[in-house]
């Protein structure tokens, strides 16, 4: 792994399907269910990671991306930090403002740090989200609309403190049922005119919303667990997804979207998945 860049870049996101072109992950080293603050981990927290093939599947994942041209960097893992996995939280791109999170769960509290270090090493400019709660599986970007998730992680209040950081930006405030972690686990833009969705999470109100700008592609109970939408969109209808949500993938593959599987079931056992696990530096 090189945590060195090669050159200085612009920033930028502007979608959640767009052309990913370079990206910020974590290896799992420390990964481990230390302390239950899902209800995913509650399922496998007796077993727990095995840490030796979480690695491996990351790695797959990461040799992935760089076959589809996608440079990777990487965030330095600590043992403090058991969730440090899942980089798309602790920092967000919209446009070409970069966000850092005040994470909404105290065992997380601190990874925020090691990002904003490494941003400030490779001298790029942030704008930090303080005092109020919010994490980035909560944000989804379509270009000038912002879908952000009301959750356990993502106060009301920190969308109004984004919204004055954004003011050419609509934001799309969507609550769901508090036993879903974030909104990326139950909705996710794959095109300009499709999402995933897992409509029990959502009030008729919230489904209307998002029924009248996407289709939406319905995951089953089952496939929601195993977090069916929270895929990776590479760009050019290239998706990276769990090789076990078969009915997700055949429904996207109808769709003329090609579906790389990746096997993320070690990593998934923490409550995250693909997105979750990796935060778009530049996707155009």
């Amino acid at each position: 792994m090189s945590f060195i860049l090669p050159s200085s870049f612009t920033l930028s996101c502007e979608s959640e399907y767009g052309q990913l072109k370079k990206v910020l992950l974590c290896p799992p080293v420390f990964m481990q269910i230390s302390e239950v603050i899902n209800e995913t981990q509650k399922h496998y927290v007796q077993e727990n990671i095995n840490v030796e093939i979480a690695l491996k599947q990351h790695d797959e994942f990461v040799n992935v991306l760089k076959e589809h041209q996608v440079e990777v960097f990487f965030l330095p893992a600590l043992p403090d930090y058991p969730e440090q996995v899942f980089t798309r939280d602790i920092g967000f791109t919209i446009g070409k403002k970069v966000f850092v999170s005040e994470m909404g769960c105290n065992i997380r509290k601190g990874e925020e740090l090691i990002l904003k270090k490494w941003l400030k090493q490779y001298k790029f400019s942030h704008l930090e989200l303080t005092k109020e709660r919010i994490e980035g599986g909560d944000v989804l970007v379509d270009g000038k609309n912002l879908y952000i998730g009301v959750s356990n992680r993502t106060s009301q209040a920190a969308i109004t403190q984004l919204q004055t950081f954004l003011p050419d930006y609509r934001l799309h405030r969507i609550p769901f049922k508090k036993e879903y972690l974030h909104l990326d686990c139950v909705f996710n833009i794959v095109s300009p005119d499709e999402a995933l969705v897992y409509s029990k999470a959502f009030s008729n109100k919230e489904l209307q919303l998002l029924a009248s700008h996407y289709d939406l592609i319905e995951l089953s109970e089952s496939e929601q667990f195993s977090l069916g939408t929270n895929i990776l969109s590479l760009g050019n209808k290239v998706i990276c997804s769990l090789p076990q949500n078969r009915e997700i993938n055949r429904k996207l593959s109808q769709r003329g979207f090609k579906i790389i599987e990746v096997d993320f079931s070690e990593i998934i056992k923490s409550g995250g998945s693909f997105r979750c696990c990796s935060m778009p530096l530049v996707r155009k």
